[in-house]
């Protein structure tokens, strides 16, 4: 038999547990909007604060940051739509009419003795530019349909980013009364996360900059046309994280298809090899070296949050692993200071 105080503590705990697991159950649909909106919060918490000095209304200026927010991402989107549309069609046109492949047979004029190896790559060409086409617009179409659900998980966004605006210091200090470390350690922890977070933003935004600059000198050197407009798609794409292979691919093809082979074969190989060096090993580099993880674990942190979280694991990857490791190593360290008391 138990006695009555250690039966309500375990009543307790599992009633918690309970609660926690139902917990996680309600929100995992909206889990991700909701982790969404908190890391917006804490990066557009310094502008907050700037404008609660001006403002002397948490309300006012949670709402001033939440409409800045909306405009970052609305005007872009609105502009780059019709331009991604427009330039998809236009590559997927220019593939069917022209003969992509008569530059290439004047190079490797041996591989393309055949006629039927020939007509063989011409029409695996035709179908690959056709897939991207088509998977492009039906993604689109997607967008579309479920409009609703976007809107649902922009609105959670928004009312998260909001609220983590507006009762940020009052969420930090609830977190800190639930947390068994001593004040110092909370104090180290905290700032580590704050660092780490900054840290893995920054490698995005600067990495996607980078990517986005690179891409455009090389649209710049080849005069391609609207070379301005579609950098600065690129380096969107890129800071999303999307990437500027939407970009640079779709003007390598139309390089192809207008029969500009050395330029087109150029702009592949510098898409290939530099373009995308900086995106697999620069940004790793830099999140490693700021959150002080090993490249490899940030690598393959990114890639795993990919998968399941989607486009946003490529942030939450990195954060969560950090985190975790964080903690471990302030327990490992608690638990060492315990040992050490105890032998003296």
């Amino acid at each position: 038999m138990i006695d009555e105080k250690t039966f309500n503590k375990v009543a307790s705990i599992t009633l918690i547990v309970v609660l926690v697991i139902l917990s996680i159950l309600i929100l995992r649909p909206i889990l991700t909007s909701f982790l969404f909106g908190l890391i917006l919060s804490f990066i557009f918490y310094p502008l907050y604060r700037k404008i609660f000095l001006w403002t002397k209304n948490s309300n006012l200026s949670a709402l001033i940051v939440c409409i800045i927010l909306l405009a970052m991402i609305t005007i872009p989107v609105f502009f780059f739509t019709p331009l991604l549309i427009e330039q998809t069609f236009t590559v997927y046109t220019y593939v069917q009419r022209a003969d992509v492949l008569s530059p290439f047979k004047n190079i490797f004029p041996n591989f393309f003795s055949s006629p039927e190896l020939s007509q063989k790559l011409l029409i695996a060409i035709n179908s690959f530019a056709s897939k991207i086409a088509s998977s492009f617009m039906n993604k689109f179409t997607d967008i579309l349909l479920n409009s609703p659900i976007i809107l649902l998980r922009l609105f959670i966004i928004l009312f998260v980013f909001f609220f983590g605006l507006r009762d940020g210091e009052k969420i930090v200090t609830y977190i800190q009364s639930l947390s068994p470390l001593s004040k110092e350690s909370e104090k180290k922890i905290f700032q580590q996360f704050k660092d780490i977070t900054y840290s893995v933003i920054f490698g995005y935004i600067i990495t996607g900059i980078a990517q986005g600059i690179v891409t455009g000198i090389a649209l710049f050197v080849l005069k391609i046309p609207n070379a301005l407009v579609l950098t600065l798609l690129a380096v969107f794409l890129s800071i999303l994280p999307l990437g500027p292979w939407l970009v640079w691919i779709p003007v390598d093809l139309y390089l192809f298809s207008i029969g500009r082979t050395t330029a087109g074969l150029g702009l592949l190989i510098y898409g290939l090899f530099f373009i995308s060096l900086i995106d697999n090993f620069i940004r790793p580099f830099i999140i490693s070296k700021k959150t002080k993880l090993n490249t490899g674990i940030v690598l393959v942190s990114m890639i795993g949050g990919l998968l399941v979280f989607g486009i946003l694991g490529l942030v939450l990857g990195p954060l969560i692993i950090s985190y975790l490791l964080l903690l471990l190593d302030s327990f490992r360290n608690k638990k060492v200071e315990s040992i050490l008391v105890q032998k003296l």
